[in-house]
């Protein structure tokens, strides 16, 4: 991490450490203090992304149904699949709660990133103890990619959208499956929405 006044704060990024049974123990070694934002989605639309983003790199993998399922006729999910696993948010967030107290941990709508995203960020700002900087004169909304967009900062005269691997066409899934996934991932998403104190009303 680099050196930081007292008046800064210093931010990093990685969509791992929210799963990586590891990181709570490392982070709170480094310091206790630490404030952590973890960005949030519907599970089975996450799970679905997250396929489609593999599918682009490696066109001959499985179906996502034959990956999500061991059995789809008796509804058993295949939670040792990555794609599903992440999405059980309950678990993961008990982890990091033997670690860090749940007022050190910020849940961020990725579905209101999209639709409102001054808004989103106007909470973040206030976790962090900032002054409301962002608002909505700072975004635009990209209709190609599907997603807001960062107008252009003063040093650069392109507005800043997310990248070529982001706003990919998902790839059409069963609507069952897509029941399907929903029946197993409510329980975990109740028990998330009661400890977080919010409900993301992914169902």
């Amino acid at each position: 991490m680099p050196r930081t006044l007292d008046s800064q704060i210093t931010m990093e990024k990685t969509p791992s450490y929210f799963v990586t049974r590891e990181a709570p123990r490392r982070i709170a070694t480094m310091s206790r203090e630490t404030k952590l934002i973890v960005v949030v989605r519907n599970p089975v639309t996450r799970a679905i992304s997250d396929y489609t983003q593999t599918l682009s790199k490696k066109p001959d993998i499985p179906t996502f149904e034959e990956l999500a399922f061991k059995n789809r006729s008796q509804g058993m999910v295949d939670t040792s699949w990555n794609a599903i696993r992440i999405g059980m948010y309950i678990l993961h967030l008990e982890n990091w709660l033997q670690y860090f107290h749940l007022s050190q941990i910020h849940f961020v709508s990725g579905e209101r990133l999209i639709t409102d995203p001054a808004g989103e960020l106007g909470r973040v700002q206030d976790f962090l103890g900032l002054k409301r900087i962002i608002t909505d004169k700072h975004f635009y909304f990209n209709r190609t990619k599907g997603f807001p967009c960062l107008k252009k900062p003063e040093s650069s005269s392109q507005p800043r959208c997310l990248g070529k691997s982001k706003g990919r066409t998902h790839v059409q899934i069963d609507q069952e499956v897509i029941e399907q996934l929903r029946e197993f991932y409510r329980p975990f998403n109740v028990k998330f929405y009661e400890m977080v104190g919010h409900d993301f009303r992914w169902d």
